[in-house]
């Protein structure tokens, strides 16, 4: 179970989290990012994972199509 910052929104260290994952291999790229699974793992409603999602898509972390899923993008693609 996760320990929740209460200074940060759960949305934020959701994408935080995420994020790490992608830097560190866990997510390589290419790779599907399940909301579903995302939701389930830190219990929080879609909506909060959604807004993770369009952050680490600001970052440019990650592109996501529709009917198809948010995808890590290539490093060289991800880095700014």
């Amino acid at each position: 179970m996760i320990e929740w910052d209460p200074r940060l929104y759960k949305w934020e260290q959701i994408a935080n989290i995420v994020a790490e994952r992608i830097k560190d291999g866990t997510y390589p790229p290419l790779s599907l990012i399940s909301e579903v699974k995302l939701q389930e793992e830190f219990d929080v409603a879609r909506v909060t994972v959604r807004k993770a999602m369009e952050s680490l898509r600001r970052q440019g972390l990650i592109t996501t199509k529709p009917g198809k899923g948010s995808i890590v993008n290539a490093s060289d693609e991800a880095a700014s």
